[in-house]
């Protein structure tokens, strides 16, 4: 798999550009497929078929071609070549977008938080295991200690006898507090890992239903319950052009939308509006950012619960998500974004947030 594949069948005008360009990209980096995806560590088939047109890339794969590229010819890349491809692969992303696509775009969320899930599952296995495999050492050691300490104290009169037939009592004591500083921190990871678990098992369960609303693009037009008023979605980012993009997307959903262009106004309209069912943030903002708007929020009793989906430009690596999720986010996904998972998205949220308005409403 060391050449490029011809060019896919069938390709849209806007695939086959985007595809032409990568592939400009590809041929300045004077290396064959196979070495250039295991040097990024990526199956060279799939890094084929994004260079053939027949897959679309994230947009990560392009910004780590565009680096390679600058390093390799020890330059930097243009800020207009970067905006060309940036429009390329907009446009291409637009004229593939579909509930087909959008469910793959789900399905590899839903794949990656069963992986974090599994995972935290066995480290805590594992770790539950050391835990008590420390604690029944340390349980062995006092019983030792107290047996040494019964006969020091019945025999007062033999205790220097007997400190020097157990010289060993001291190393006793040290190695019983190492075992017990050894037991809170594995205490401690398996918390961490169990929370990990939970977190990823919560974040299943809303893909499932987001891709359960993808397939039934009936129930994107939420039927609002009344007397119940029409929740509200406030939408966040300094791009105006983003702010009606996002408005047209969401606008099908006859939800009350709520557009603010930076962090302190978003902060603002969460004082003066109730009843948001989702803030959709952007991550790169001036001033103040998407994640420490989003620590602004969840330090708020009034707000804190409100679930927040983060828009970014800079792809979703695990580096990305895992900093968007400690900072409160539910949900993480890269621009240009595909409409339909973003509909189905808030069209889940907003479902969730009927269901506890109805909950909390009843005798």
């Amino acid at each position: 798999m060391g050449e490029l594949r011809p060019l896919g069948q069938d390709l849209t005008n806007e695939s086959r550009a985007l595809a032409e360009a990568l592939r400009e990209l590809f041929a300045g980096l004077d290396v064959s497929v196979r070495r250039y995806a295991a040097r990024r560590r990526r199956d060279p088939g799939t890094f084929s078929r994004y260079l053939n047109g027949t897959r679309l890339p994230p947009w990560g794969v392009i910004m780590d071609m565009l680096a390679d590229l600058a390093e390799h010819r020890g330059t930097t890349v243009t800020a207009e070549t970067i905006e060309l491809v940036r429009e390329l692969y907009g446009s291409a992303f637009d004229a593939n977008s579909s509930p087909k696509h959008a469910v793959q775009i789900i399905e590899q969320q839903l794949a990656d938080a069963d992986h974090v899930s599994r995972r935290s599952s066995v480290r805590g296995d594992v770790l539950g295991d050391a835990l008590l495999d420390r604690k029944h050492r340390i349980a062995h050691l006092e019983v030792r200690l107290n047996q040494m300490e019964a006969v020091l104290a019945a025999e007062r009169e033999r205790a220097d006898q007997l400190t020097a037939a157990h010289p060993d009592v001291s190393e006793l004591l040290g190695e019983r507090d190492l075992l017990r500083q050894e037991v809170t921190r594995l205490g401690n990871e398996l918390q961490e890992a169990r929370e990990q678990r939970a977190d990823a098992e919560a974040r299943c369960d809303l893909l499932e239903r987001q891709l359960e609303v993808v397939e039934r693009p009936a129930a994107l037009n939420l039927p609002q319950p009344q007397p119940l008023t029409t929740p509200k979605v406030l939408v966040v980012d300094d791009q105006p052009d983003n702010l009606l993009a996002m408005t047209a997307v969401l606008g099908t959903l006859d939800q009350e939308l709520v557009t603010v262009s930076s962090g302190r106004d978003a902060l603002k309209a969460l004082l003066h509006h109730d009843d948001f069912a989702v803030i959709i943030m952007d991550v790169q903002m001036p001033e103040m950012d998407g994640y420490e708007t989003a620590a602004h929020i969840k330090r708020r009793p009034r707000n804190r619960d409100v679930p927040i989906i983060f828009l970014t430009a800079m792809g979703v690596d695990p580096e990305h998500t895992a900093r968007g999720y400690a900072a409160g986010a539910v949900d993480y996904i890269s621009k240009p974004f595909d409409p339909w998972a973003l509909r189905a998205k808030v069209a889940v949220f907003t479902e969730i947030h009927l269901e506890r308005r109805i909950a909390n409403s009843g005798p």
